[in-house]
Parts: structure tokens; C-alpha cells; sequence
């Protein structure tokens, strides 16, 4: 497996002490830090201690101290103590003008034959009416579950 050497500075390891000290973080971010402060192997560290100490001591797999090596060398300080952001990023399909579209349907009688709107229902009439391109139900039961009002109630009007 490649190595991946952790070298902190005097300020970074002041931080991570303050950090692992404190309690008040999520855990595996204090676990991540005190990972880091082990594993330092730069001037400021009286002591280091190998990866097999640390998991037994810390209780944890030798693969989590590796991850955390890693991403620290690669990405940051940041990135190793809070875990991987997500990079996917989505364009939101829907805008407050459709989901004004989207409850008034939902608040309106439903299609012949039909006791109430069903979420696929929904999904099919606003396409079907070019309020949008397409859509799953599942977005609509998300837009729907916003509202605070029952919709498929006849009380509502």
C-alpha cells in the first residue's frame, strides 16, 4: 500500500490538540484528529507512534488510519478531519412557479376514474400539461411534502 506521510506544523497540531481535547466536535472528527497527532511525523512531534498502536489503542482498523493518512496528504487538513464532501452537484429542476402549479393540480379534483391524485398521477398531468420537461414522483412527493396542508383531504378546498 503507498505511504502517505503526515507532517503538521506547530499551529495545525496546536489546533488538533485544542480539538481532540475539547469534546465538543463529532466524534469521528475527534478520532480523525487524534489519528493525525499520532500518526505526525514532523519536527514538532516528541513522539510518534506507528499505525499499529494507534488502531489498537484508538480501537480502530488499520484501513481508517490509511483513509485518513491519505486524504489528509492529498486534500488538506480540512477534507481528513470532516471526511470527503460530496462533489456531486444537481441543478434544481423545479422553481416556485411550478410547485404553485404543481399544488393547485394536486388540490383540484383528480382524473376521471380515480378516487385521488397518486404521485405518479401528478408526475404524468404536469408533464403532460408542459409545466416541465420531466419529472419523477418522487420529486413531487418531495414539492408536496413541503406544504403543510393535506391535499388529497376533500375538507381542503
Amino acid at each position: 500500500m503507498k505511504k502517505y506521510t503526515v507532517t503538521l506544523s506547530e499551529d495545525e497540531r496546536k489546533t488538533l490538540g485544542e480539538l481532540a481535547s475539547k469534546g465538543t466536535q463529532k466524534s469521528q472528527k475527534i478520532l480523525n484528529a487524534l489519528i493525525l497527532l499520532g500518526c505526525d511525523e514532523g519536527e514538532y512531534q516528541t513522539g510518534r507512534s506507528t499505525n499499529e498502536e494507534i488502531a489498537r489503542v484508538l480501537q480502530i482498523s488499520m484501513k481508517k488510519i490509511d483513509r485518513v493518512k491519505k486524504r489528509f496528504v492529498e486534500e488538506g487538513i480540512e477534507v481528513a478531519l470532516n471526511n470527503k464532501k460530496n462533489s456531486r452537484t444537481y441543478a434544481k429542476k423545479t422553481d416556485g412557479d411550478f410547485e404553485a402549479h404543481l399544488i393547485a393540480l394536486s388540490c383540484s379534483d383528480p382524473p376521471e376514474g380515480f378516487a385521488r391524485w397518486s404521485l405518479r398521477l401528478l408526475a404524468d398531468k404536469v408533464v403532460e400539461l408542459n409545466y416541465i420537461d420531466s419529472i419523477s414522483h418522487e420529486t413531487v412527493r418531495g414539492v408536496l411534502k413541503k406544504t403543510k396542508s393535506n391535499h388529497g383531504n376533500a375538507k381542503n378546498g
